[in-house]
């Protein structure tokens, strides 16, 4: 299976949405049912330069996005991303996830100069954490109560991956 990852364009709004409104995606991560199709279409007309948004198609067909964004302007956290994922139902499991954190974290090594890449992950998705710790990302902690699902409040890890190497030297 060939699985292509490519920047996300506006015109995939209609094919993301569809994925966000996957029953497991909704399960797996912060998004709600019924996502609205103008929202995703809003999402990825107004990407700001601290924003790097994917997709992952096979034969064309979409089926995957990820989104790798810096949430500070601080010249202290320049450094630091947040990763966000999600994979179609029909496709989990094939690669579309190993083959979009990889490109990410391509990115994030060689081109945007990032050191720490972070995300959050529900503590019962174990999939999910399975493939951030193949690609090096540990948990640095869990966060009790997190957010609200089907009823009930889970918990998630907070993961992060330190690049090994470039940039400037650790602290002692």
């Amino acid at each position: 299976m060939d699985i292509e990852i490519r920047h996300a364009e506006p015109e995939d709004y209609r094919a993301v949405q569809g994925i966000h409104a996957q029953p497991r995606v909704v399960w797996g991560t912060l998004q709600v049912p019924f996502p609205s199709l103008d929202s995703w279409r809003k999402r990825l007309e107004g990407n700001p330069q601290t924003l790097c948004s994917l997709v992952a198609s096979v034969e064309q067909e979409i089926t995957g996005s990820l989104a790798l964004w810096r949430h500070s302007n601080s010249p202290r956290r320049r450094h630091a991303a947040e990763l966000g994922m999600a994979v179609h139902d029909a496709w989990q499991g094939r690669g579309i996830g190993a083959a979009l954190v990889g490109a990410a974290l391509d990115l994030a090594d060689n081109w945007l100069d990032l050191r720490r890449i972070e995300l959050t992950v529900f503590t019962d998705n174990t999939p999910a954490v399975h493939l951030y710790e193949k690609h090096g990302f540990e948990i640095e902690g869990t966060l009790h109560g997190f957010a609200f699902r089907e009823g009930r409040y889970v918990d998630a890890y907070a993961m992060a991956r330190i690049a090994k190497g470039g940039g400037a030297a650790a602290a002692p």
